[in-house]
């Protein structure tokens, strides 16, 4: 049997001479580390299942406290008993309802209360004047299920209604009912399919089946536990977790903690060839990999954590949510991968098992390889190859300016079918658009007529109520004339319901209350009222939230730059790498936004996007596409050292080279692996980040970024001493 074998190598005279106690902490230490993550995770896993206990999808409760549709729904309690959340029930014929059909309508949303979730409150069924529908509100208890209150609502009516009627639950409740019916399978359908795309593309990689299972459990362990510190924070109200801060916390730690994983296990297979005990090869990789994966890593949480200056919750709870992944992706790749491929050896690469050899030069490169070819071209003519590469990017960025982020309609979240968008359609058929959903608008006692009259004088209001607890329906019509019914004299006008000096109005608007023309309306009364009265509601929180997205990119985009750009300095120790760096994400962000519109805009033909939705892009594009920067230029460094700026550029990309492509095409895979859920962001942060980060490992960190040191020469590291004459070599190709 051959010696060469590194498990059965004869050991040498350092090896006999080694304290009896050292081998006994080389198996201890991997050992416990794999039963600490593996109990760890065990604890973890069922927090899968609970994950709906502590999230929200509540747009108002994102918004900060200084927001006036906060303000507006932190004060609706003071006027009105319930927090439920509005259904709104809309039944249609293509005919003219009978004075049957509205009977048996009629006795169907009263037996409504019977439903479990169900508040009292009930309004009357209410007929369309064209007569061929009718509508009623249900107060939905926001403390329970929402989606499958709604969904019994739905199904008892349908089972009700007369033939020929047909029944939408539409609302703020169905809206709820809709998104959150769209993320039920985020931890399932989500998880298989992006853990699928890993396993497949891991196996083609490395042509091996144990080294696949190794990385992925590495990933999936580091998702168990950085789930279960999650799910407590939120249950503890120190985070807010969302559908869509759950997806990308799932992606973005499968995704980080492969990568790491493929750098660990390049630099494992490396040092077995040259070292014949696999503990010393460990420790060796170890040493190689932890700086680029701590700063890597590190890189990425920073950018992560510049989140929380968003003023937007949701945007501020995603970046610690996001970072402590990323952590528990870090640990899991220092700690338990190398204690699973220490326990392997080589067999983890079977059935292509690096073999021990002697005469191996320690980091040879092999000239045939496609990336030593590819250095090669950059080496003949690096200037045009750095030219090209930045026209072709520029080009690609030109569509940026048909990138429509000013916010979506709420109907619109929810990609393919969706009852409550249906029920909207069918609600601005028959009644005024924004039944069910008015503007909340609150003002001072003194000021009710007032600020009735101005609601009214809109053309996009079409009906004014004020909260009163001595009517019977909870509210009074106010007009012109007053508070109470005009026209039947001798009634008295009810009392509003005043809380603080303060009455509550509700202004029913004409168009839906999720539509541009709403918006419009809300904005042109908060300028009439301003100084008057707070607005709130529906319409209101939508506007808010779009213009405190708007508020946070403006902010936060310059921010993060600076951030890394400050890390990568002290990482590489200059000062025109890193600005070359930086500039060349901030190009390969620009292009991958440019083709992202030109994509939503004419090949899927979709409404517009989230003003998040640059945002989320930029973090992740530019923090995860700066951890290629790191893998690149970290080797590029240290093989400089030894070798001088360009051969050690043409080295490290000969290294570095399959590493970041395996791992941007297993990132690339599981950011796509988000489009499975249908929410509308989530899909176009699933494609811009794809696209972003198959953009940065095939032209960026192959070509650009390449071509541009090479052609920059020893003055990338300026003012490190390798920029200086002494620390300058020749070129030669490898």
């Amino acid at each position: 049997m051959s010696t060469r074998i590194a498990d059965r190598a004869t050991p040498s005279p350092a090896d006999r001479r080694r304290r009896p106690g050292g081998r006994v902490l080389r198996i201890v230490i991997p050992a416990l580390l794999i039963l600490v993550w593996l109990v760890a995770a065990g604890v973890g896993g069922p927090y899968f299942g609970k994950v709906d206990e502590v999230s929200s999808n509540d747009q108002t409760s994102f918004l900060p406290a200084s927001a006036d549709a906060t303000r507006v729904q932190d004060r609706l309690g003071d006027f009105t008993s319930s927090d439920a959340l509005p259904a709104v029930v809309v039944m249609t014929a293509e005919r003219t309802l009978t004075a049957q059909d509205r009977e048996a309508l009629t006795t169907a949303v009263s037996g409504l209360t019977d439903v479990t979730g169900v508040e009292d409150g009930i309004s009357p069924l209410i007929p369309a004047e064209d007569g061929r529908a009718a509508e009623a509100f249900v107060p939905i208890g926001s403390s329970g299920e929402v989606s499958d209150v709604v969904e019994q609502v739905r199904e008892r009516l349908t089972e009700a209604a007369p033939d020929g009627v047909t029944v939408h639950v539409t609302g703020p409740a169905g809206f709820t009912a809709d998104l959150v019916g769209a993320f039920a399978g985020i931890d399932g359908v989500l998880l298989l399919v992006a853990l699928a795309a890993v396993l497949v593309i891991l196996v083609i990689v490395y042509r091996s089946l144990l080294l696949p299972v190794a990385v992925l459990a590495t990933s999936m362990f580091a998702l168990c536990v950085a789930l279960l510190v999650v799910w407590w924070l939120a249950k503890a109200g120190i985070l807010t977790l969302t559908g869509q801060t759950q997806g990308i916390l799932f992606i973005l730690v499968i995704g980080a903690a492969t990568d790491y994983s493929l750098l660990y296990t390049a630099r494992y297979r490396e040092e077995l060839r040259s070292t014949a005990d696999k503990g010393a090869a460990t420790l060796a990789a170890w040493r190689s990999a932890v700086e680029p994966i701590a700063a890597s890593g590190g890189t990425v949480i920073a950018g992560l954590l510049c989140l929380l200056l968003s003023d937007l919750n949701s945007n501020k709870s995603l970046g610690p949510v996001a970072a402590l992944g990323i952590v528990f992706a870090m640990l899991a790749a220092l700690t338990l991968l190398p204690a699973l491929l220490f326990a392997f050896g080589r067999a983890a690469y079977w059935p292509r098992r690096p073999v021990f050899e002697p005469a191996h030069e320690h980091n040879a490169i092999d000239p045939r390889g496609l990336y030593a070819r590819v250095g090669r071209l950059v080496a003949r003519r690096p200037r045009a190859v750095w030219i090209v590469c930045v026209l072709v990017l520029l080009a690609g960025a030109v569509g940026i300016t048909g990138l429509r982020a000013d916010g979506v309609p709420q109907s619109d979240l929810v990609i393919g079918t969706s009852d409550a968008r249906d029920g909207q359609q069918a609600l601005a058929e028959h009644f005024p658009g924004g039944s069910g959903s008015p503007a909340s608008v609150i003002v001072a006692r003194g000021d009710l007529q007032k600020a009735a009259d101005t609601l009214l004088a809109n053309d996009g209001v079409d009906a004014v109520t004020v909260t009163s607890a001595d009517s019977p329906s909870g509210s009074a019509p106010v007009t012109e004339r007053g508070i109470g019914a005009v026209g039947r004299p001798g009634t008295p006008a009810p009392e509003p319901t005043v809380a603080d000096g303060d009455v509550l109005l509700q202004a029913t608007l004409t168009d839906p209350a999720d539509s541009a023309a709403a918006e419009r309306t809300v904005r042109a009364l908060r300028s009439d009222l301003a100084g008057v009265a707070l607005i709130g509601g529906e319409t209101a929180t939508a506007i808010d939230t779009n213009d405190t997205s708007i508020h946070d990119r403006t902010l936060i985009i310059p921010i993060t730059l600076a951030v890394i750009l400050v890390i990568l300095m002290l990482l590489l120790r200059a000062v025109v790498a890193p600005v070359l760096l930086i500039l060349t994400t901030v190009l390969s962000f620009g292009t991958a936004l440019g083709v992202s519109a030109l994509v939503f805009n004419q090949v899927m033909n979709l409404p517009g996007a989230d003003p998040s939705v640059p945002l989320f892009g930029f973090v992740f594009l530019v923090a995860l596409g700066i951890d290629y920067n790191i893998f690149l230029m970290t080797r590029v460094r240290e093989e400089s050292v030894r070798h001088g700026t360009r051969p050690g550029i043409l080295r490290g990309l000969a290294v570095t080279g399959g590493v970041i492509t395996s791992a941007g095409i297993v990132l690339a895979a599981t950011f796509a692996a988000l489009a499975v859920i249908p929410v509308l962001f989530l899909l176009q942060i699933a494609f811009i980040v794809a696209f972003g980060v198959l953009l940065d490992t095939f032209v960026v960190r192959t070509l650009l970024v390449p071509a541009l040191a090479y052609d920059v020469g020893p003055a990338i590291w300026w003012p490190h001493r390798l920029s200086r004459p002494a620390g300058r070599h020749a070129a030669v190709t490898p």
